[in-house]
């Protein structure tokens, strides 16, 4: 009996990481070998308003501020707003100086969530066509507004941006930015290529401006903004077109303790939507909304560093305790690993990458140590300083 136990519990295990594994397989296959998307020249220029919160976000926010307003687009259609949460009298100052719009803003519980709510009742008298949100610390390549505005032309009404590194410099920071480039891989290259909306990434993404603000209504003190607006978009049906190589630079982590607070963050928004949107799911699978299932399906979905922990974990025990799935669980290893590095892009294969592969250990263990963190996540703003790109 006991036996039979044991191989039970073997086998809905194996059976939850093969789902896990062969849906990553399948869309990292998707973006792969999908055709990038160029969208036809506009023959019109939108209005578009660039929001972008920061807290306590002295470091990087004015070098961000005088990149944004470079946009080879005309000056008189685009506008950068600062939503400031926290910063010195000196940096405000400074801000001031610049041709931008600055918004002071102050909570007991500071979210992104709330200071865009503020934002948008201090600009709701004076519309535009398209929001674009960046974080404090992304620059936007040149041609990325125009870029935007193309895909609007098309009819899209949410449009997400190729967020990627900005710096490379120590083997911690681009191990982050090769999860994000598999990321970018599996959730919005290869989930356009199938025909399912683009996942959002909380920055460098564009919204029609009375869809947003729509949106944003009560969108409360949730720690993913980003998760809780694809929800509500993907409830309504709409498509969100990625922008696959129109880049917006963002800083990867750097160092272990500031991934920690970073992750247990994300923790927090995961159980989060799965607590609020797992049952919905299954009731939006059932009226053919795919799109929406699909959100609610990957809150099961373990992040990337921790499915790698998983497996190793899982072969281990397989090995020492029971080898009869041995075999078929290093085989759905090597398609994890497949998987993972489809999305790292070529021009990265070089020492540096495998330097980086060494860090895979010290990330597990701030995972982990993240996991210890999520009950502190969901009762206040864990905040991710940027600027500090020492190891």
């Amino acid at each position: 009996m006991i036996q039979q136990i044991g191989t039970a519990i073997q086998l809905i295990i194996l059976v939850y990481l093969s789902i896990q594994i062969f849906y990553l397989l399948f869309f990292a296959l998707a973006g792969t070998f999908a055709k990038k998307t160029h969208f036809p020249k506009a023959s019109k220029l939108r209005k578009i308003r660039i929001f972008i919160p920061g807290y306590k976000e002295d470091a990087v926010i004015i070098a961000t501020a005088r990149e944004a307003i470079k946009q080879d687009y005309p000056a008189d259609l685009f506008e950068v707003v600062i939503i400031a949460d926290s910063f010195s009298e000196k940096t405000l100052s400074t801000l001031r100086s610049l041709p931008i719009k600055v918004i002071e803003v102050s909570f007991e519980k500071s979210t992104k969530g709330k200071a865009l709510q503020k934002a948008i009742e201090a600009t709701i008298n004076d519309p535009v066509d398209i929001l674009l949100i960046l974080d404090a610390d992304n620059h936007m390549a040149q041609g990325f507004l125009h870029a935007v505005n193309d895909a609007f032309e098309q009819g899209y009404e949410v449009v997400q941006g190729h967020r990627t590194a900005k710096n490379l410099q120590t083997p911690f920071a681009l191990l982050d930015a090769c999860t994000e480039e598999m990321n970018n891989n599996f959730f919005r290259r290869g989930h356009v290529a199938v025909g399912l909306p683009s996942a959002l990434i909380g920055s460098g993404m564009a919204f029609d401006w009375k869809l947003f603000v729509d949106f944003i209504q009560d969108i409360g003190d949730t720690s993913g903004e980003d998760k809780e607006l694809e929800f509500r978009i993907a409830r309504q049906g709409k498509q969100i077109a990625f922008l696959d190589g129109q880049y917006v630079y963002d800083e990867k982590v750097a160092k272990s303790d500031v991934f920690v607070q970073q992750r247990s963050r994300w923790f927090a928004m995961q159980i989060e939507v799965l607590e609020k949107y797992f049952v919905e799911g299954w009731v939006q699978l059932f009226k053919g909304n795919i799109a929406f299932f699909n959100k609610a399906f990957q809150t099961l979905i373990f992040p990337r560093v921790m499915l790698v922990a998983v497996m190793l974990l899982w072969l281990a025990v397989s090995f020492i305790v029971s080898s009869r799935y041995l075999n078929y669980s290093i085989g759905l290893f090597i398609l994890f690993a497949i998987s993972l590095l489809l999305g790292i892009p070529t021009r990265w294969y070089n020492r540096q990458l495998l330097m980086a592969f060494l860090q895979i250990p010290g990330a597990i263990i701030s995972m982990m140590k993240a996991m210890m963190k999520i009950g502190k996540a969901r009762k206040q703003f864990i905040h991710t300083p940027h600027g500090d790109s020492e190891h």
